[in-house]
């Protein structure tokens, strides 16, 4: 029992110090990720099947795996006292500190309320970006969400508009939605690192007119002056690697898997956490890194593209 204690201290945020716990910023999808691993660690080392663990239980196998990989919760503290004693889990420390990311992990998330406009999978995605102690971006066609201004975000959904067949109301609970995700960026004590990487044809692709784009532009260098935020331009004359389409990395700490999230032809979002794909993403945007403009290079690229559109 002491090696599965010294486990739950190493990646457990409710840590007993002086007979308190610490407990860290809500982020339920987090949680739900982190209480997973947990049961799916646990189920592996009792030698047990899904069938097995979820036989005679009040919840069914779907559901148990379903909290496995992090897309659901259990609402009852019942529900996860009963698996953890057929696990042979009794010591009140251990039992404790899971009952503890449960109950945070069954908390709704702050972006509950714009669930109707989130494509498929945007849901997790949104969850851990608001979690994830690191971020590392690559859009070659638009500028990355959490960088945009507001009148930007609004423009390119108004460009789409037509094609989608949004509504008005669509577009503005979807403008705030991108607005929430990107107050986490200006948090300052425990805000995300990101470091993104732009193409320059994301840069020109001009938007809701000259004043939007180099209010964007302006906005762009402001953020880069933060500590916590990189931001790469990768030109069009340049001969090294470059992908094709967009992609981020998440990566939440912690002892938990990182993620990869990619845009479909379909609108949806495509979100997985397998570690060939996690590795080859990761090459991915280390070659892009590599072929990309310096970073101390964004604010006069930036300049000078607000010096071209305003002439």
């Amino acid at each position: 029992m002491s090696i599965l204690l010294a486990r739950f201290n190493r990646t457990v945020d409710h840590m007993r110090r002086g007979g308190k716990y610490v407990v860290a910023r809500a982020r339920p999808t987090a949680r739900r990720i982190e209480l997973g691993a947990h049961l799916r660690h646990l189920r592996d080392t009792s030698g047990l099947t899904i069938e097995d663990a979820a036989r005679g239980m009040p919840f069914s196998e779907t559901k148990l795996q379903r909290v496995e990989t992090g897309l659901q919760s259990f609402r009852q503290a019942r529900e996860l006292r009963k698996l953890l004693e057929r696990y042979g889990i009794t010591d009140d420390d251990a039992v404790e500190q899971l009952l503890e990311i449960q109950r945070e992990a069954s908390s709704q998330d702050w972006w509950t309320e714009y669930k109707d406009v989130m494509p498929s999978g945007m849901q997790r995605f949104v969850g851990i970006e608001s979690a994830a102690q690191s971020i590392r971006a690559y859009h070659p066609t638009a500028i990355q969400g959490l960088l945009q201004t507001e009148a930007y975000a609004r423009a390119v959904h108004e460009v789409f508009k037509p094609v989608e067949e949004t509504t008005t109301e669509f577009v503005d609970k979807h403008v705030a939605l991108r607005m929430g995700r990107k107050e986490a960026l200006l948090a300052g004590e425990g805000a995300p690192r990101l470091w993104a990487i732009l193409g320059e044809g994301a840069l020109r692709w001009i938007v809701g007119g000259a004043d939007v784009m180099c209010e964007q532009y302006e906005e762009i260098v402001k953020l880069t002056a933060l500590d916590n935020i990189t931001v790469q331009v990768l030109p069009f004359q340049s001969r090294g690697y470059r992908a094709a389409h967009d992609f981020v990395l998440l990566d939440p700490g912690e002892n938990l898997p990182q993620i990869v999230q990619a845009d479909t032809a379909w609108g949806a979002v495509s979100v997985t956490d397998k570690p060939r794909e996690i590795k080859r993403f990761t090459r991915s945007f280390d070659a892009l890194r590599a072929s990309a403009l310096p970073p101390e290079d964004t604010q006069g690229f930036l300049h000078q593209l607000s010096r071209e559109i305003t002439q």
